[in-house]
């Protein structure tokens, strides 16, 4: 297919990320820019005039599945709880899943031959969402809703609730990435991240 040939640029970005996040999953960042063309059907100057590089594509790719996890975060709702639980199944959806797996294998294999890259993709990725929950964490804890402390070790510590024996499994191999996503669990974590920060009265 040629460039001429594309009609909307947003449809064309948006195949593209989907080629690039498939070709990722499957072969990490070694995936070619030809092979993610070529999945997206464009000419590979199409593929180049919408991203610089691989390291933008793939900075791309972890900033969209970054989006999901965070639009889920609703500042703005009156019952903390209920915000949490979906806060927490997205979390869990989009980091335990083989797309998320993949690229946390990925970003942690290439980290030290592309360290720069490592420390951006951080910033946008994982960073970026212990500053948004922890942030709504301090929200909350001046509002009263929650026991005032250090709101980024709160979000530190309900993060890490939330994923890290599984995914160390689903990393090593030993557990099913789609069998990890039990919805109750999450909120069972969310739960008993309330207690340990109920306010003391």
């Amino acid at each position: 297919m040629s460039a001429r040939s594309e009609v909307n640029p947003s449809d064309t970005r948006e195949r593209l990320l989907r080629a690039a996040a498939d070709m990722f999953l499957t072969d990490g960042y070694g995936a070619s820019m030809d092979g993610i063309a070529a999945r997206a059907k464009v000419a590979k100057q199409t593929l180049y005039n919408h991203f610089t590089g691989k390291e933008a594509l793939f900075g791309e790719v972890v900033r969209n599945a970054t989006h999901g996890i965070l639009v889920a975060l609703d500042s703005n709702a009156s019952d903390l709880r209920t915000s949490l639980i979906q806060f927490a199944n997205a979390y869990r959806a989009a980091t335990l899943s083989l797309a998320g797996i993949a690229i946390f294998r990925t970003l942690s294999a290439e980290s030290q031959r592309f360290p720069a890259l490592a420390r951006a993709l951080y910033a946008v990725g994982p960073g970026q969402t212990l500053r948004q929950l922890s942030m709504f964490l301090d929200q909350n804890m001046r509002a009263g809703r929650l026991r005032r402390d250090d709101s980024v070790l709160a979000a530190e510590l309900l993060l890490g609730m939330l994923t890290t024996t599984e995914r160390i499994r689903c990393l090593l191999g030993v557990a099913d990435p789609l069998r990890e996503l039990d919805q109750s669990k999450g909120a069972q974590i969310v739960d008993t991240f309330l207690r340990a920060y109920t306010p003391v009265h």
